[in-house]
């Protein structure tokens, strides 16, 4: 249980103490507090993973209610998250990430300084371009993590970022409570390890800014928890400049992964060397105009594997696929693992309260002897091709009452290629996704 857990972090807290300088002079207590609560209406036809209904629809629900008090020097925080779903069977493609129900997702003690800080405890964690550490909004369910975390600054614009945390198991896992909507605190050990280190420069390389990341994920069978054993080594560098009215921006990353895994969860699963890649690049132009129109050519690689001794299936560990792919959710087919794909985005902002996304990829497998991304559809012979299709995303959010109340609207249509159509367990027939959301925000 989260309390139990939580124990964990008191060494830390107890160092957070004697951190505050002697005679440090302390503010007035503020309290801030947030909330939001959001329903969403999934609907899926055309579906291409195997074993999941071809047509199905799902209605979910998150509300999340937080505080913090802040006395200057020290901040406690607390947040609780409510995430259940609806409509579902034992043939949807429905799991704990939809379903987390009455979670405490926030209980910690975090210390500010003027160039040092940091936070013990169970917290959310977002780090560098969140493609491997995060805790996903547009998910039904976020990530939470156990233990510790210190930021820093330097003089001349450094700043970085380590942290030690226990990834929490999220609860319930079987499909019966999930389809309940079961509350069951999720749990942290030490049979699931994460930690590393960001370091960010300032933005003086042609306008950008360079991140260097290490991300070290250790896990180990836990009783009635069997595991790959995954011992993965990842490490990332990222050049890159925001948009912004009347110029260029850029984002590069290239990521190297490393270490050893178990083919599969049994105990008699061969282990074996990791040695997997993922790259992204963005270019885009945004101009001062109305409408703020952005134009961006991004191409996404992740290695698959290639029926060598090696595993080079690329792991996006606690990555977030949205922004930079597509839904989750009842969709959830294109994520960081076998895919080669190029493409074009437009964004549009018509005014303050509207603004407009639409986005077109074309689908390759990076090995085409291995399932192509998340789906599932396997062709061991290669002899399918590796164009999976094309895949258009769009996305349109407007602001009902500014500040307060948002509606959402995302649509995904993958036109499927000679692969997804001929594959062995491939499901012929185009996908169409679309997901109505309105939420609620205090």
């Amino acid at each position: 249980m989260i309390f139990c857990d939580l124990t964990r972090a008191q060494p830390a807290v107890a160092a957070l103490l004697l951190l505050v300088p002697v005679g440090a002079v302390v503010a007035a207590p503020t309290f801030r507090h947030a909330g939001s609560a959001r329903a969403r209406y999934e609907a899926l036809s055309g579906q291409s993973r195997a074993g999941f209904k071809a047509a199905d629809e799902l209605m979910s629900f998150r509300t999340i209610v937080g505080g913090e008090l802040d006395t200057g020097v020290f901040r406690f925080g607390a947040e609780l998250t409510d995430s259940r779903a609806y409509l579902a069977d034992r043939n949807t493609a429905v799991s704990n990430t939809e379903v987390n129900a009455l979670e405490p997702s926030e209980l910690y003690v975090g210390a500010d300084f003027e160039e040092f800080g940091a936070q013990a405890g169970r917290f959310k964690m977002n780090i560098g371009s969140r493609r491997l550490v995060s805790s996903d909004d547009y998910r039904n369910t976020g990530s939470s993590v156990t233990g510790v975390r210190l930021d820093g600054r330097v003089a001349g614009g450094w700043s970085g970022t380590a942290w030690y945390v226990l990834p929490d198991v999220r609860l319930p896992d079987d499909i019966d409570s999930i389809l309940d909507n079961d509350i069951r605190l999720d749990t942290a050990s030490r049979h699931a390890v994460l930690w590393g280190g960001i370091v960010t420069s300032p933005r003086r390389i042609a306008g950008g800014a360079m991140d260097l990341t290490y991300v070290k994920f250790r896990e180990s069978d836990a009783p009635g928890r069997p595991t790959r054993d995954r011992d993965l080594d990842t490490w990332s560098l990222r050049w890159f400049r925001d948009a912004a009215p009347g110029r260029w921006d850029y984002e590069f990353e290239t990521m190297r992964q490393g270490g050893r895994s178990r083919t599969g969860t049994a105990a008699s699963a061969a282990l074996r060397t990791v040695d997997a890649t993922f790259h992204h690049v963005r270019i885009g132009y945004q101009w001062d105009a109305p409408w703020k129109p952005r134009v961006a050519a991004e191409y996404d690689r992740s290695s698959g594997d290639s029926g060598s001794d090696r595993i080079r299936r690329f792991d996006t560990l606690q990555g977030s696929r949205r922004p930079d792919l597509a839904p989750s959710g009842l969709y959830g087919q294109i994520a960081r693992a076998n895919i080669s794909a190029p493409g074009v985005r437009l964004e549009l902002t018509p005014n303050a309260r509207t603004d407009v996304m639409a986005t077109w990829k074309w689908l390759y497998l990076a090995s085409r002897t291995d399932s192509f991304s998340t789906t599932g559809v396997r062709d061991a012979t290669g002899r399918s091709g590796n164009h999976a299709g094309e895949q258009l995303d769009v996305r349109a959010r407007y602001w009902l009452v500014p500040k307060t109340l948002r509606f959402e609207f995302d649509g995904v249509v993958l036109f499927k290629g000679r692969f997804l159509e001929t594959a062995p367990n491939a499901r012929p027939g185009d996908t169409r996704f679309y997901s109505l959301n309105l939420t609620y925000s205090f």
